[in-house]
C-alpha cells in the first residue's frame, strides 16, 4: 500500500480567558497557526500543543489562569500534549513568578509577540528546552486576519490597544503599555472582510473606545465618531457596537451621531466604578459625583432610548458606610440598564495597594450582596417601564428547548454579557437574521414576546 506523503498536522487546543480583547489577540493567534500548518481540536487530550492565553486583571481573574494551566498540564501526563504553552496579560506582568511556579509549562509568550507563535514552536521542538519571548508592551501591534470565534453574525473589532488613565486599582497600564489606536483605514479593510465573510453586528472593544485616535491626532481630539462614520458605509453591517465608553469622554457629538445613525446601536458600555466623589478621586477617575449624575440624566434625556451597562466596584480602599449608600441611593435614583459588580481586588504595583484603610472582605461581600439584590429589582421594574408593551428589532441566537423558545438580543443587549429576549414564532427562525418581536412581559432580567 502507497504511504501518504502528506505530513500531518500537529493538533493545537486553545483557550482563551478573560476579555474580548484577549479573545482577538488569540483569534490572530489561530490565524498564524493555521498558515503554519497547524490544526486544532477542541479535545485537549487529543492535543499534542496546548496554548492558554490568560486573563491577570484581578486576583479571581489570575486563579483562574492558573487553575487552568495546572488543569492542562495534566495532559502531558495522560493526554498527547508535547507542548504546554502560556501566552497573554499574566506572563507579560508575572513572568518571574509563573517561571518558577509552572515547570511545566514550556513556552511563555508575551502580548505582542503571537505573530511569532509558529517560529517560537519550531524552535522548542528542535531545541527542546523553554523558551521565554515577552518583550515591552509599547510595540505596535501587528494585525492580520482572524479565525473568528463567536458566532458568524458578530464580530469583535479591536479598535486600540494599551490605556492611559491609570486608575489606582488596575495593573492594565503596566501590562499593555501606553494607548494605541489604530489606522482608521485598517479598521475598516478588517471590518470590510469581517462583513464579507458574514459578520452582522461588529463590537468596536479597547480599554477605553471614547479615547481613539486621541493618539494620532495633533489636537488630541478623540476620533471615535470619525471611525463610526466609516465603518457605517458598509454595506451589509447592520449594528455597530461600543464597549469600554470612559465617562468623561462620552461627548455630544457621538450622542448626537448614536440618534442619526441607525446602524449605531443605542448602548454604552460605561465603566463608571463608584459615584461617590472621594472613592473617585482616589481611584484617579477623571469625574466625580456631580459629573456622573449629569451625564446618567444627559443620556436618559435623548429623544430615544439609550442602554447603559456599568460596573461598580466595592470596597475600594477608604470606602465608607456613607460612601457605600451613595452608591446604592444613586441606583435607586438613577436605575440603568445593565448593572455589574465586583469586589475591588489588592493588586500588587498598584497605587490602591498601598493605600491605608483597607476594607475587610466581609464587609466587601456583605455590600456586593446588597447591590446585586438591588439591582435584581431595580431591571425587573426598568425592563417592564422600557420595554413591555414595545416591538423591538431581535437578532435571532438560538432555540432555548427547556423554555421552548427562541431566544436573541436587541441592540440593547450585548452579546455573553447582558441578558436576552426570549419569544414564540409559528414560524421557523434563522440564526444571526433580524426579527420583530412584541415584548409582553419580563422576568427578573429578560425580556419575553411573540414574533410579528
Amino acid at each position: 500500500m502507497k504511504e501518504n506523503s502528506q505530513k500531518k498536522k500537529k493538533l493545537v487546543g486553545v483557550i482563551s480567558l478573560g476579555c474580548d480583547k484577549n479573545r482577538v489577540d488569540t483569534e490572530h493567534m489561530l490565524t498564524y497557526l493555521s498558515e503554519g500548518g497547524y490544526g486544532f481540536t477542541s479535545d485537549p487530550s487529543k492535543a499534542e500543543i496546548i496554548i492558554i492565553n490568560t486573563c491577570g486583571f484581578i486576583a479571581n481573574a489570575r486563579k483562574e489562569s492558573m487553575d487552568t494551566i495546572f488543569e492542562m498540564s495534566e495532559y502531558k501526563k495522560l493526554g498527547s500534549c508535547k507542548k504546554l504553552v502560556v501566552t497573554g496579560c499574566m506572563p507579560q506582568k508575572w513572568l518571574s513568578d509563573m517561571r518558577n511556579d509552572l515547570p511545566e509549562v514550556d513556552i511563555f509568550l508575551g502580548i505582542n509577540e503571537y505573530h511569532n507563535i509558529v517560529k517560537i514552536l519550531e524552535e522548542s521542538y528542535k531545541t527542546n528546552e523553554k523558551i521565554i519571548d515577552i518583550n515591552d508592551n509599547n510595540h505596535d501591534f501587528e494585525v492580520k486576519s482572524r479565525i473568528i470565534t463567536t458566532p458568524k453574525h458578530y464580530a469583535y473589532l479591536k479598535i486600540a490597544d494599551g490605556c492611559d488613565n491609570y486608575c489606582t486599582f488596575c495593573t492594565i497600564p503596566f501590562i499593555r503599555g501606553k494607548y494605541r489606536s489604530r489606522p482608521i483605514e485598517e479598521l475598516v479593510k478588517e471590518a470590510t472582510e469581517l462583513v464579507n465573510e458574514g459578520s452582522r453586528e461588529l463590537i468596536l472593544v479597547a480599554q477605553d473606545v471614547t479615547r481613539y485616535g486621541t493618539d494620532f491626532n495633533k489636537d488630541k481630539k478623540p476620533m471615535l465618531v470619525n471611525l463610526i462614520r466609516e465603518l457605517s458605509k458598509i454595506k451589509n453591517l447592520r449594528w455597530i457596537r461600543l464597549l469600554y465608553c470612559y465617562p468623561e469622554l462620552i461627548t455630544d457629538e457621538l450622542l448626537d451621531e448614536m440618534m442619526k445613525n441607525e446602524k449605531l446601536c443605542n448602548y454604552l458600555d460605561i465603566p463608571l466604578q463608584h459615584v461617590s466623589s472621594g472613592i473617585l478621586s482616589r481611584m484617579n477617575r477623571h469625574i466625580d459625583y456631580d459629573g456622573v449624575v449629569k451625564l446618567v440624566e444627559k443620556i436618559k434625556s435623548q429623544p430615544q432610548e439609550i442602554a447603559i451597562r456599568t460596573t461598580f466596584m466595592v470596597g475600594f480602599p477608604g470606602e465608607t458606610e456613607a460612601d457605600f449608600i451613595e452608591l446604592y441611593n444613586f441606583l435607586k435614583k438613577y436605575p440603568l440598564t445593565h448593572v455589574g459588580f465586583f469586589a475591588y481586588s489588592k493588586e500588587e504595583g498598584t497605587a490602591a495597594a498601598k493605600m491605608p484603610n483597607q476594607v475587610p472582605e466581609k464587609i466587601k461581600q456583605k455590600r456586593l450582596i446588597k447591590l446585586v439584590r438591588l439591582q435584581k429589582r431595580i431591571a425587573n421594574r426598568y425592563n417592564k417601564l422600557h420595554y413591555v408593551g414595545k416591538t423591538l428589532e431581535v437578532c435571532y441566537e438560538g432555540i432555548d428547548y427547556q423554555k421552548a423558545r427562541f431566544f436573541g438580543r436587541t441592540q440593547y443587549q450585548s452579546p455573553e454579557i447582558d441578558t436576552l429576549v426570549y419569544f414564540k414564532s409559528s414560524e421557523s427562525a434563522d440564526i444571526g437574521q433580524y426579527y420583530n418581536v412584541k415584548i409582553n412581559r419580563a422576568k427578573d432580567y429578560d425580556l419575553y414576546g411573540e414574533k410579528e
